[in-house]
């Protein structure tokens, strides 16, 4: 076979785009006969170019890869949608670069064998169909999470109706255990366009020629495959985990902080120091920034603590950012008194501070990423969830695979209501020294050990991938 190129339409969210080009360097450097072209689209909140908006990636240590900056749509939708639903603004966002994506890839004028899409981008399998061109779904999310979507698809046929707030728990076939309707993404929730708008992703994943995850097969229970080997769902492809373990295509932190915390954790004993992090778009109000540093002080638990400022209210589309003073929001004398057994920082990098010896337990938000990274690094989670698919996950990480403690699993952060300083001392206690924090470390430590088995050759991802190359292969062929 010729050189074939591979043509890749990423989320712009960083959780997506950070696996993303891990995925494409890892199958790159997995078959030479490839090379890849990343469709990248303008940020839809700067519309107009900014500085910053408009440059590349960062770069990647294979050669066989280029990036194509594609224009600003010329009919995006109203930003009135965005205030009903995120997931449906971006939706059509997406899809309103249709023909841009078709241009583009024209005018590569070279063999394409697939077109990757992220989760977000299933609208642009029609391009893909008019061009000729097979499409593959690149999950950044869990294989629960895909179940969940096939879930509301199959409610959105029957039903028609979203999920409500005061329905009982439900039975969703790829998990053992009932769901809270406050585990569900709020998008489940939304009649404003998130239900309809991710039910009809779901639709269209179903016309994909594959859905590669970036999971590996042990961590799930066999429902979950049980759930997504039925009639219609295309074939699923486990890669994972694909991390970025050398934080290559992540920005820089502060040198000097990463360092001085690197000291301390030298200092601290092994498996005793509890990680708060809550991913690049994790921010507390004042009230729940009081709320987590008293938590923290009587658990008495040695900590470190990743604090970020939310954006002014008249930008609040803009990322967290760090405090240039933590004092100011934290109370009266707090750092002097956990002086020695807890530490707050600014953002950090997160994979070189799970590493550590020291850490014995993450407080997150359950993204993705995070997930496979603290299973990476067998450690214990206690589950926090914002945002996006993260509710899904706790719930699987807490009921269904017992790797992690409840904080609040049914928590959305819009809700405007407080995790208390109680249920943080409560947590970070069971993480360090619960009546099951030695059971949930053994479990998490098989997770762990599963997990790297998996890529070496002849583990199930590396055998997975393999067949995915080999099917795209065929198929082009």
């Amino acid at each position: 076979m010729e050189t074939a190129e591979l043509v890749f339409l990423p989320s712009l969210a960083v959780g997506h785009l950070v696996s993303t080009l891990k995925f494409i360097t890892q199958f790159l450097d997995r078959d030479h006969r490839f090379s890849a072209t990343i469709l990248l689209m303008k940020p839809p909140f700067a519309l107009t170019p900014t500085p910053g908006n408009s440059d590349p990636p960062p770069p990647t240590s294979t050669p066989r890869i280029r990036y194509v900056h594609l224009p600003c749509p010329s009919d995006p939708p109203p930003i009135q949608i965005l205030h009903k639903s995120v997931e449906n603004y971006f939706s059509l966002y997406v899809e309103s670069y249709k023909s841009l994506v078709k241009n583009a890839i024209v005018d590569l004028a070279v063999p394409i064998a697939g077109l990757v899409l992220d989760v977000f981008c299933t609208s642009m399998i029609d391009v893909g169909d008019e061009l000729g061109i097979n499409s593959y779904i690149f999950l950044t999310s869990g294989a629960g999470f895909l179940g969940l979507m096939f879930h509301l698809e199959a409610r959105d046929r029957l039903v028609g109706v979203e999920f409500d707030q005061s329905e009982a728990d439900s039975i969703i076939p790829c998990f053992t255990h009932s769901v809270p309707m406050g585990s569900l993404p709020q998008f489940a929730l939304n009649g404003d366009g998130g239900f309809s708008s991710m039910a009809k992703q779901a639709r269209k994943l179903k016309e994909s020629k594959g859905i590669i995850i970036n999971t590996f097969a042990e961590l799930h229970q066999p429902s979950v495959w049980t759930s997504l080997s039925e009639d219609g769902i295309p074939p699923i492809y486990t890669v994972g985990p694909v991390l970025d373990l050398e934080s290559e295509n992540r920005p820089t932190p502060d040198e000097k902080q990463s360092r001085e915390i690197k000291g301390w954790l030298d200092n601290q004993p092994p498996s005793s120091v509890v990680f708060l992090c809550f991913g690049s778009w994790g921010c507390f109000s004042q009230p729940q920034v009081m709320e987590i540093a008293n938590g923290l002080e009587s658990s008495g638990v040695r900590f470190l603590w990743s604090l970020r400022s939310p954006p002014p209210p008249h930008k609040q589309l803009e990322p967290p950012s760090d405090y240039a003073d933590v004092d100011d929001v934290l109370p009266a004398g707090f750092r002097e008194r956990v002086n020695g057994k807890g530490r707050v920082c600014g953002w950090v990098r997160q994979v070189d501070v799970l590493a550590h010896r020291a850490i014995g337990g993450f407080v997150s938000h359950c993204g993705w990423n995070s997930i496979l990274e603290s299973i990476w690094y067998a450690v214990p989670l206690a589950a926090w969830p914002q945002y996006a698919e993260q509710q899904i996950n706790a719930f699987e990480l807490v009921r269904e695979l017992g790797l992690a403690v409840e904080m609040k699993i049914d928590y959305h952060r819009d809700c405007g209501y407080l995790v208390s300083a109680d249920q943080i001392d409560r947590a970070v206690r069971c993480l360090i020294d619960g009546d099951d924090a030695e059971e949930m470390r053994k479990r998490m430590k098989e997770a762990s050990e599963k997990s790297r088995e998996a890529l070496v050759h002849g583990g199930s991802s590396c055998t997975s991938f393999g067949n995915l190359i080999d099917n795209m292969v065929a198929s082009f062929l």
